[in-house]
Order: structure tokens, then C-alpha cells, then sequence
């Protein structure tokens, strides 16, 4: 099927039959499309394809589908994208980008024009997507969310390859959908480092995103979202700002750093940089803390940390 897809040929079972029985002589030996049986040689035939398709089909379904692939198929798209980085590049980041789903809607049925319909606003915090069809053919809607490679900070630049990907129905939370594919990846001997993403990432409950992520290893770097920039109350005294705990005595005005514009001068690097440094030793101790527990501050002290 990939040799298919590679090949840019229709995603047809005669296609695939097809890619298969031109394959070099070796090859085919190798795969079994050629087979020594008693009347000589035996050349793939395309009902030996299409069962076996039926065969792949039945092992990698869920007997309740909800949505999501099953365990099984995740962990072998996993290989496959896997297999696609080439070996000098495997070492080259432990970054990773979640670059957000990207909506993809069904087929238009019932003659009704592109554009007509609108899906609502999607779990992960993304904007509506035009839906070419009426609501109830949309329910064939995918999301697709890719993980490609990134550089790390102050390290050479490395090919945006995609590590890995989900595939889902557009009806689940594509965020959680992404969180298990990447905490897999310890377990395969891939360390996760940083893990780049924007502000519909950081707005959600702890437990679908970070939490997990963290307790995998991976450090997050993501943009805040409006809704929690500055100070957002309290927590046992401490001050709750920026997804971190600060002693009471914190100056409020560090408390109030804006996110740097995209065409940011160096200049304004170095002042926003230098300002987030003056802040860090007014963290409580308490927001280094293990991701599984929850978080406590001790209110007695007023002093920065050292």
C-alpha cells in the first residue's frame, strides 16, 4: 500500500497488486509475491491481495469503533513513520512541533454546494472549519495532527520531519488524541524533549495535556493563552500567574509579561529575556514540583527563591 502511495498511483487494491507483482525478482521472492508451489511458480493473484487486506482490516479494527484507531494500528503507524527518518537524522532533535489539527471533511453528498454548512467550534481550540456538506454527512470528518521534528534551542537546524501523527474522527478532542501517541515514544528508546505548541494546547485541563506529557520527560514550550496571562488569583497565598506559583511578595509588574510579537526586534528578545529572568527566583519551590502531584506553596515566606 505505501509503495502505492509513494508511487503516486490511485490507493486501489489493483494498484497495490500491481506495485507488488513489478517489484525486482528478488524482492518478490523475498515478500512471497512469487511462491514455489507444485506446479512451479506461483505469481500473487488479486484475490490473494484483497483477502489479505480483509485479514489486515479485521486484525487492526476495534469491535466497538469510536473514533480513534486501535491500539494495535497507532502503534504500527508509529513504526511507519519511524521507519521514514532516516537514520543520520534520528539523533538530531528531541524536539517536537504540534503544529494542530487540520480538519478534513467528507465527501459533499445531496448536491449541496462547498461552503454551505458549518461545523462548531472543535475541541482543541482551533477555529470552525467549513463544512462542504450538510451536519449529518460530516460525521465521516477526520482530523489529522502531525508531530514533525524541530531544532532545539541554540542547536543546528534539522529537516521538519513528521515523527509522529494522528488520524482521528473529527467528533474526539484531537489534543488527547495526541498526548498517548507521544508518551509511547520513551518506551521506544526516543527521549521527548521540547514539545513546541501554541495556546490551544495551554488553554485545557492539566490532565489532557501537560501532565502526562511532563511525567513522559517532555519540557512544554508553549504560548499562553490570553485568558491566562498576568495574575489569575491564588493558591494557599501563593500567587497563581502564567502557569506558575509566585511568593506573595512578588513586584506585580513582572507579573505582567506580554508575549513577544512575531517580527520581534533582537532588542525586544533581550528586554523580554531579561525580564523573565528577574522573575524566575520569585517562583515557589512548589512549581518545580513532580507533574503527578498537586501543587502546594509555602505561605510563611515572603523572600524569592535563591
Amino acid at each position: 500500500m505505501l509503495l502505492t502511495l509513494a508511487d503516486r498511483r490511485p490507493a486501489c487494491l489493483t494498484e497495490v497488486h500491481a506495485a507488488l507483482t513489478t517489484l525486482p525478482a528478488p524482492d518478490q521472492a523475498r515478500l512471497g509475491v512469487i511462491e514455489d508451489w507444485k506446479h512451479g511458480p506461483h505469481l500473487l493473484t488479486y484475490r490473494q491481495v484483497e483477502r489479505t487486506f480483509n485479514l489486515v482490516v479485521d486484525a487492526l479494527a476495534k469491535e466497538h469503533p469510536d473514533g480513534a484507531p486501535a491500539e494495535v494500528l497507532a502503534r504500527i503507524c508509529d513504526d511507519l513513520l519511524e521507519a521514514s527518518i532516516p537514520g543520520e537524522h534520528k539523533d538530531a532533535s528531541t524536539a517536537l512541533a504540534s503544529t494542530g489539527p487540520t480538519w478534513r471533511p467528507s465527501p459533499a453528498r445531496h448536491g449541496t454546494a462547498p461552503g454551505s454548512a458549518r461545523t462548531p467550534r472543535r475541541p482543541g481550540g482551533t477555529a470552525p472549519a467549513t463544512c462542504p456538506a450538510p451536519k449529518a454527512s460530516c460525521s465521516s470528518a477526520t482530523t489529522t495532527q502531525p508531530a514533525p521534528m524541530v531544532a532545539e534551542e541554540h542547536r543546528p537546524p534539522v529537516p521538519e520531519l513528521a515523527r509522529r501523527m494522528t488520524l482521528t474522527s473529527c467528533h474526539l478532542d484531537p489534543v488527547r488524541a495526541l498526548v498517548p501517541v507521544l508518551a509511547r515514544m520513551p518506551a521506544a528508546g526516543i527521549a521527548l524533549g521540547d514539545i513546541l505548541a501554541d495556546s490551544g494546547y495551554a488553554h485545557r485541563d492539566a490532565r489532557a495535556w501537560a501532565i502526562p506529557l511532563r511525567a513522559a520527560g517532555a519540557q512544554l514550550i508553549q504560548d499562553l493563552h490570553p485568558h491566562d496571562r498576568g495574575p489569575q488569583g491564588t493558591h494557599q497565598g501563593a500567587i497563581i500567574a502564567n502557569g506558575n506559583l509566585y511568593y506573595p511578595a512578588t513586584p506585580r509588574p513582572l507579573l505582567q509579561p506580554g508575549p513577544l510579537p512575531r517580527d520581534a526586534a533582537p532588542e525586544q528578545v533581550t528586554a523580554h529575556d531579561t525580564r523573565a529572568a528577574e522573575l524566575a527566583p520569585w517562583r515557589t519551590a512548589s512549581s518545580a514540583a513532580s507533574p503527578a502531584t498537586t501543587p502546594t506553596a509555602t505561605t510563611g515566606s515572603c523572600a524569592p527563591q535563591s
